[in-house]
């Protein structure tokens, strides 16, 4: 019984900590990608994508880097998985961390509208999208790479 009643807790804690999330279509974007390029939503089209939005100075997500990275291992060419920078004073600023915490590609520039434009009031927030573009979940705090490769290649 106390089993059920954690699961009840925990899920109720995660739909309270997303209830401002878009759902449906993700939201559009055109950002700049830390090697000079931009990427735009549709850059990711055809595979499952995991949008990570983070912020340099979130000990949750300075934490929760590895999990991240190590989804990114276990992806490979299966799945996106996109890190986006969201709550920074300028790029050198992301520039020197993602080198010094060795960030894998890609890395996005894209600042609070971005973050506004999903819904995004935590860090790190995560998205997770099917081939198309839509919005399949989200989460909050941290998770494991276990639970996002879970969620990135869930079923529909």
């Amino acid at each position: 019984m106390d089993g059920v009643l954690i699961v009840i807790a925990i899920l109720a804690v995660g739909a309270w900590q997303t209830r401002g999330h878009v759902r449906g279509a993700a939201p559009n974007f055109a950002l700049q990608v830390l090697d000079g390029s931009t990427a735009t939503l549709a850059s990711f089209a055809g595979k499952p994508t995991l949008l990570a939005f983070w912020a340099p100075w979130c000990g949750v997500c300075r934490a929760n880097e590895g999990s991240v990275e190590q989804l990114k291992e276990w992806a490979g060419d299966r799945a996106h998985v996109v890190s986006v920078a969201s709550d920074y004073r300028d790029p050198e600023e992301i520039r020197a961390y993602a080198a010094e915490h060795h960030l894998g590609d890609p890395v996005l520039l894209g600042g609070k509208a971005t973050a506004r434009a999903y819904g995004v009031q935590a860090f790190p927030t995560y998205y997770f999208l099917d081939e198309a573009g839509r919005i399949t979940g989200s989460s909050v705090g941290y998770t494991t790479s276990v639970g996002m490769a879970a969620r990135l290649f869930a079923l529909p």
